[in-house]
């Protein structure tokens, strides 16, 4: 629930400001900053939350605790590279396959009623499914349209995408 409260808020604010600043919300920067201060977040929690991210992995992987930071590192280059114009593009696709491959350890989680935030067995269970399923596809969309099609539909359209005065 936090990652999508830091994801909408800071979308929200961006917004905002960017209209307020140059006349016209600025979708792609907005979309692409919001996800990354998301991925700072979530990717920061790697290094404080470890214990309860290394209860999501299951028995038979080795390595946990490398495996979390390692996922929490692939989670701040991600977010670097989505404020980088350049290189959004090259980062979308490695990113939205990164989300689709940690949806595993979500699920395991919940089956397991693993709180991450607490390293504890006494989280929601199952019917977390129904809210984290729904948010893995929402960020996978969300880095799917503003890291590529909204720029690529911008682009295509060119003066026609912007209203004029």
């Amino acid at each position: 629930m936090k990652p999508l409260f830091v994801l909408l808020v800071t979308f929200g604010l961006l917004m905002l400001a960017t209209y307020f600043a140059q006349g016209q919300a600025n979708a792609v920067f907005s979309g692409n900053v919001a996800m990354a201060v998301m991925l700072l977040f979530t990717g920061t929690a790697h290094f404080t939350l470890t214990q309860g991210m290394v209860l999501m992995l299951p028995a038979w992987l080795p390595a946990k605790k490398t495996w979390v930071y390692f996922t929490g590192v692939l989670e701040l280059i991600a977010a670097i590279g989505l404020l980088i114009p350049t290189l959004r593009i090259l980062v979308a696709w490695p990113l939205i396959a990164f989300f689709v491959l940690i949806l595993p350890a979500n699920i395991h989680a919940a089956l397991h009623q693993i709180d991450y935030q607490k390293g504890t067995t006494d989280g929601p269970g199952p019917r977390y499914l129904w809210f984290r399923i729904p948010l893995q596809l929402l960020f996978i969309v969300w880095v799917w349209y503003f890291s590529w099609t909204l720029p690529l539909w911008i682009s295509v359209l060119g003066p026609f995408a912007t209203p004029h005065p």
